[in-house]
């Protein structure tokens, strides 16, 4: 019996668009975290809004290093998938930013 071979795998543009659009998530939770900080000045500072800017920072630096890890591993000619913790670490930035953006604009 002859050896069975896993077909080649030709990954096409996937991996590229998939980079795009860490990306492009990342530069939205950017924009979100500027206006964010453009709020906090212009309502005046005070230890809520202060807090809640800084959790958003935070959360779009910890978001960046997730999308950093994800983008860095699309390179390989076989990228790994996507682990759990990664996901949850990806979510829950995102759901910690839009929390602390809605305590600040009330």
């Amino acid at each position: 019996m002859g050896r069975v071979t896993e077909p080649v795998r030709d990954p096409g543009l996937q991996p590229e668009r998939t980079r795009l659009a860490w990306r492009r998530t990342t530069l939205a939770c950017a924009v979100a975290a500027s206006l964010a900080g453009r709020q906090t000045l212009h309502a005046g500072g005070g230890p809520l809004p202060v807090l809640a800017l800084s959790l958003v920072v935070l959360s779009w630096l910890a978001f960046v290093a997730v999308a950093h890890h994800r983008i860095r591993h699309l390179h390989a000619p076989r990228p790994p998938l996507l682990t759990s913790r990664a996901a949850v670490a990806a979510v829950g930035c995102v759901m910690g930013a839009a929390v602390c953006g809605a305590a600040m604009l009330r």
